[in-house]
């Protein structure tokens, strides 16, 4: 047995109500060591994490009536759109045979007589129907009995039921006509083969729907090649992609997609990194530096070796984290799970109650009347529309997201973003490029190069940002480094180190200030000029004195100051977090329109700040890179990532933005509030459709309109309520993000 608890993804057929999901998510749950499970019934998967075996899932879920296999690669994916695609063309032609079938029929029921003798010529229709109904409609029935065996029902019971019913009870008045009283000599055999022929034809145009909700994950994994050349025993060879390992030699050619993620090891070209970064300009890269599978390469030919394969690769991470966020289940749809729960053995009592309240109290014909409502409330009664009305939805928003570069990691985090009313925004490498440029240098004793030296020395230490542009400044002047040591950095205010055993301080003004160091009045003055402009300055201190200043800009990103204005349109509240100066801060948000500025904080304070804005009352997203701003991305109510897309496994996140842009976090609300909406509309749709159409199935309205449902045009609206589910969701594929 496995004793490492991992994620396990099952393919299971059999599914087709949202009965069924519940049945299979018990069976997952009830294993010893599963933590977690949750089924998907719009792409007829499931997941379960645990210590458990994928064998062990299959035979729990087998024991409940259903089939499953394992989905191991996510890349591979061809395999089961060739089994859908062969899905849909054989329910298509089994319901043309059925509805071919059907129609005639019925339009004989109208003409053809049933008296005498002429009752025995309709035996051979009702072998035929019997062989139409076997053919077109053979898995409704063995999944009914499946579920039988099981002791439970689904939505193939309902239609098993219906349709069998109204078979048999025709064959009982063609054989025994004289056990039913002459007004109740009706035949339904049409009714049966048109009940499965539209059912059928529903749930083709349901599947062909629902092929297009799975376009974003296809759009991913067309970006990964199906062979890599690889060097092997000193020759270039070409073999799948699944077959590589880790450390193998690849060739990329001119033209080509990377297969797997890894190092440049001989050669050098540009990448097409778009698929990650958003960028239009491909990237330079030589040997020793990172790439990613799925990327473009432009020009040149390189060699580069393989270090992250399989289900490791960035791409697969994607479309792992896609697929994830697919199946999740928002919070909203439990009423429907609750429903469901107890909807088909409910329907069951309505059609029985239904037929003995019409043989009782019905007019003439009694018992064919009671025959026709029971049935037409077992055929229009299907929590097939129940159960596709949240996952539906959800496929195809987050879907829609992706396609934008906007990952969202699970249902908890969709449902949320819907609801946010606050966006607080960090400010380096979220509202500016992140990518500081020293512009300005003030030494006390006027020796410029002399402090930018020492500055670079310590800074050479850091993995600030800030810590990078001093050193790109450096170098550009051709300044050499001095010996370091010592070298200690103080959270959120700076680094200190000692530079031929003089101490050096390199920091913001509460660093010096730590160290008792003096502020000269004129360093003050010109430093207050500075963050007015909307520089950080980085102060300076040599032996315990201030000796000058740096004043490094962060040019804000060209879209800030829309994307803002958009997040403001949508009426939510922005605020700006940095640990930067409050002048620097104020300078920066009045650029990009920003009217509330929090400065000046520490890392642990921004956790502060996050909980005291929630403490307010208010829904809290928080945009950062995901690594300084950790703490502050877990606890907001949800937590955007701007990244470059190889950092999209990070666990603070909720929703990572693949694409380095800002413009991904009011995309990402739009989406999430229009998937919520969709959500709404067709739960709503779904019970309003059960709770009209359950009575008036009935009868209920018979005594007051003289309307009383055929069960053939139950049957039709029992699949077109499905249809149209599917069809609502599939809008969000064309929603406007911008």
């Amino acid at each position: 047995m496995n004793t490492n608890p991992e994620l396990i993804r099952l393919s299971v057929e059999g599914m087709r109500c949202a009965g069924c999901v519940g049945k299979v998510e018990r069976a997952l749950l009830e294993i010893e060591g599963v933590t977690s499970a949750r089924v998907n019934l719009a792409d007829h998967s499931a997941e379960a994490i645990g210590a458990v075996d994928a064998s062990d899932l299959i035979a729990a879920v087998g024991k409940v009536g259903y089939r499953a296999r394992p989905l191991r690669d996510p890349l591979a994916e061809s395999a089961a759109q060739a089994e859908e695609a062969l899905r849909y063309k054989r329910q298509l032609r089994q319901a043309m045979v059925a509805l071919g079938v059907g129609l005639p029929l019925m339009a004989a029921m109208f003409v053809a007589p049933m008296g005498g003798h002429e009752r025995i010529l309709w035996l051979p229709v009702g072998i035929v129907s019997l062989a139409v109904m076997i053919y077109s409609g053979g898995h409704f029935y063995r999944g009914a009995w499946r579920a039988l065996r099981h002791g439970h029902s689904t939505m193939d019971t309902l239609i098993a039921l219906g349709t069998g019913s109204a078979w048999l009870y025709s064959m009982l008045v063609l054989l025994f006509p004289d056990w039913l009283p002459s007004s109740a000599h009706h035949l339904y055999f049409e009714a049966a083969v048109l009940i499965v022929g539209f059912v059928d034809l529903g749930q083709a145009i349901e599947l062909r729907a629902k092929r297009h909700t799975g376009e974003a994950i296809r759009a991913l994994i067309r970006l990964a090649p199906r062979t890599a050349r690889v060097l092997r025993d000193g020759e270039e060879i070409e073999i799948e992609v699944g077959q590589l390992q880790v450390g193998d030699l690849i060739r990329v050619r001119p033209g080509e997609r990377l297969p797997v993620d890894g190092t440049i090891a001989e050669g050098q070209s540009a990448v097409d990194e778009s698929m990650l970064t958003g960028e239009p300009l491909p990237v330079v890269k030589a040997v020793g530096d990172a790439v990613v599978g799925g990327t473009l390469n432009t020009r040149g030919s390189f060699l580069f070796r393989a270090e992250r394969v399989g289900a490791d690769t960035v791409l697969a991470q994607i479309v792992a984290m896609v697929r994830h966020a697919q199946g999740a289940r928002p919070a909203i749809s439990r009423l429907a799970d609750r429903v469901v729960a107890i909807f088909v053995p409910a329907v069951v009592a309505i059609a029985l109650l239904a037929f003995a309240l019409w043989l009782l109290l019905g007019p003439s014909p009694a018992l064919g009347y009671a025959v026709a409502a029971a049935l037409a409330v077992l055929v229009i009664a299907c929590p097939c529309a129940l159960g596709l009305a949240t996952p539906i939805a959800v496929m195809v928003g987050v879907g829609r997201a992706a396609g934008e570069g906007i990952l969202i990691r699970n249902g908890e985090a969709l449902e949320r973003a819907s609801r946010i009313d606050t966006v607080v925004l960090d400010k380096t490498g979220t509202l500016t490029r992140g990518k500081p440029e020293l512009v300005e240098i003030s030494a006390v004793d006027g020796d410029d190069a002399r402090l930018l030296q020492w500055a670079a020395s310590v800074e050479a230490g850091s993995e600030h940002p800030l810590a990078a542009s001093i050193l790109a400044a450096a170098t550009a002047r051709q300044l050499p480094l001095l010996p370091v040591a010592a070298f200690h950095a103080h959270a959120g205010l700076g680094v200190s180190a000692e530079i031929g055993l003089v101490p050096v301080l390199i920091g913001n003004r509460e660093l010096l200030a730590a160290h008792g160091c003096a502020i000269p009045a004129e360093l003050a003055a010109r430093a207050a000029d500075w963050q007015g402009l909307g520089r950080t300055v980085v102060w300076m201190a040599v032996a315990g004195q201030a000796q000058g200043l740096l004043a490094i800009a962060d040019p804000l990103r060209a879209d800030a100051a829309a994307i803002v204005a958009d997040l403001h349109r949508q009426g939510l509240a922005v605020a700006m977090l940095t640990g930067d100066a409050t002048a620097t801060a104020m300078a920066v948000a009045r650029a990009a329109g920003i009217d509330r500025v929090i400065a000046e904080v520490k890392p642990e304070q921004k956790l502060e700040t996050i909980g005291r804005l929630q403490g307010e009352g208010r829904v809290v997203a928080m945009v950062g890179d995901g690594i300084n701003d950790a703490a502050a991305l877990a606890r907001a109510d949800v937590g955007f990532a701007i990244g470059s897309g190889t950092d999209v496994a990070l666990a603070s996140c909720d929703i990572a933005l693949l694409h380095d842009s800002l413009g991904g976090v009011p995309a990402a609300i739009n989406v999430s509030r229009a998937t919520l909406r969709t959500i709404r509309q067709n739960l709503v749709a779904a019970f309003g459709y059960n709770v009209l159409a359950i009575p008036l199935a009935a009868g209920l309205f018979y005594p007051f309109t003289g309307w009383l449902l055929d069960p053939a045009i139950a049957g039709a609206a029992m699949a077109a309520s499905s249809v149209s589910v599917v069809l609502n969701a599939n809008r969000l594929r064309y929603l406007p993000l911008r």
